[in-house]
């Protein structure tokens, strides 16, 4: 899974590298700049076949620097290149504005009429190091770019975007609509992959400046990615695993048959549901290849998890809060791993005495109003423009289990701290997910990877992925029943 840095780390690489005597800062300078009108050119080629008119707005530090890099090479391309500073450049910066040669206006004087005609405006003004809210000023100034019709490139990230938690970071209004290109380097930054960051950021270029060696493999957060999932040894059915999935009364079964769909075909050797007695001809009459079995009460619960095939269980969708509460003694004190959603959740959120049973083979899926339930300070945290990654990693400590925080930006932590975030966003946002039952499904596929002895982190993780990789394939229209039927295919485009 690749890397995903928060500033402090990109930091601490460049420093590395720096340090090592291989390259300079200027250097990394350079090559930025240089990626940045690559980037540019080659989303939009006819910016290479016919020289055009540019804005660079740029800061005093490094994103500066980088900034005007790009002003230099577009001059040499005969472009005719404006730059609206913040104020003097510093550092390695001054030598980049010095090699550019032209004479900067203050950022101040920015009007409409000196973005108007321009084919791109490169936002250079503040990188990641971004920690306080910048003023209304420079929202104004990329709303304007994008209201004159140029094409906005953010050098890093989005101006006004933190490049640790994805939040708005400004004075005055934002603008809506995303850049039209971000350019960063080395490794996306949380910024990028975090809502609405992900979003505002628009199509995403990882550019290669050199950095590769310096990248940290320890500790690092990693985006989400299939892992293994399409990999699946010959052998007898039960080799594979055996998931439970227990289900509600009459009338709430199907969100325990989606779950048990998506379990099942993401490889689990055999799935069963099981129900209270009365909802037996309701379930049997939709399952063909997912066993069904009785179970109407703690009792029952116990002696089909006897069975040693059985190895991981799904609880929660569609089974009801009561019957939640009854059953989770019961599944907890298995050891064996299990997926908590829904119900279930809100069964954990209302006993202290239930979350207190928790095992790191647990895996939480909640969404946001769930979350709030079971952890409502980490929730306020959050809610006031905190991290979304630091607020699942602390609800993960907490409980001692796997915690999985949906949304466009699922982010996935263990109780030791290992992370991963699966985000949809830009143009692999899938919105369509957001429909009736797709949390089912999701707890499903990481029910049937547990079921095939993945780790709980592992699983979680790539089933996240699995969830939305199958939502794209789908597209637009899609409903909850099309995800596990559209696994196949992602599985395929993985062989």
């Amino acid at each position: 899974m690749q890397v995903v840095l928060s500033p402090d780390q990109m930091r601490d690489v460049e420093a590395a590298a720096m340090g090592s005597g291989r390259v300079t800062g200027a250097e990394l300078m350079a090559r930025a700049g240089a990626a940045v009108v690559a980037a540019a050119q080659a989303r939009w080629p006819e910016l290479a076949a016919a020289p055009g008119r540019a804005v660079v707005l740029a800061g005093q530090g490094g994103n500066g620097g980088d900034g005007y890099v790009v002003a230099r090479l577009l001059a040499e391309r005969g472009w005719e290149v404006n730059v609206f500073a913040l104020g003097p450049p510093k550092g390695d910066a001054d030598a980049m504005a010095a090699a550019w040669g032209g004479a900067p206006r203050p950022f101040e004087a920015l009007e409409p009429e000196d973005l108007r005609g321009a084919a791109l405006v490169i936002d250079a003004l503040f990188g990641l190091g971004l920690g306080r809210p910048v003023s209304a000023a420079v929202g104004r100034a990329l709303g304007l770019a994008q209201e004159a019709g140029a094409r906005l490139v953010a050098v890093d990230i989005l101006s006004g975007l933190s490049a640790e938690t994805g939040q708005v970071l400004t004075e005055g209004p934002f603008p809506e609509a995303p850049a039209d290109l971000t350019v960063t380097f080395a490794a996306p930054k949380l910024g990028h992959v975090l809502a609405p960051g992900a979003a505002l950021s628009g199509p995403l270029v990882v550019a290669d400046i050199g950095l590769g060696p310096w990248l940290p493999e320890e500790g690092a957060v990693r985006l989400a990615g299939p892992g293994g999932i399409a990999t699946k040894a010959q052998g007898h059915k039960y080799e594979h695993g055996h998931l439970m999935v227990f289900a509600g009364g009459v009338g709430r079964g199907g969100a325990a048959r989606l779950a048990a769909r998506g379990g099942l075909r993401i490889g689990a050797g055999a799935v069963t549901i099981a129900v209270p007695p009365a909802a037996l001809q309701e379930n049997a009459a939709r399952l063909d290849a997912i066993m069904l079995r009785k179970a109407a009460g703690a009792e029952e619960a116990a002696a089909l998890l006897d069975d040693p095939r059985i190895n991981a269980l799904v609880l929660g969708p569609g089974l009801g809060v009561q019957r939640a509460a009854e059953l989770l003694p019961v599944a907890l004190g298995r050891g064996c791993p299990a997926v908590l959603d829904a119900d279930a959740l809100t069964a954990l959120a209302e006993d202290e005495s239930l979350r207190a049973q928790l095992h790191a083979r647990c895996v939480l899926t909640p969404h946001a109003g769930e979350f709030a339930r079971l952890c409502p300070d980490l929730a306020e945290e959050l809610a006031a423009g905190g991290s979304k990654l630091a607020a699942t990693r602390a609800a993960a400590a907490r409980l001692g289990a796997v915690l999985l925080l949906k949304g466009p930006d699922t982010v996935i932590a263990d109780p030791a701290g290992r992370a991963a975030i699966s985000a949809a966003a830009g143009e692999g946002a899938v919105p369509w997910l957001a429909t009736a039952g797709a949390g089912d499904v999701l707890a499903g596929i990481i029910g049937g990877l547990l079921a095939r002895g993945w780790d709980p982190f592992a699983a979680a993780a790539s089933a996240a992925w699995a969830h939305q990789a199958a939502a794209r394939h789908v597209g637009p229209g899609l409903i909850a029943e099309d995800l596990p039927e559209a696994l196949p295919a992602v599985l395929r485009s993985l062989a």
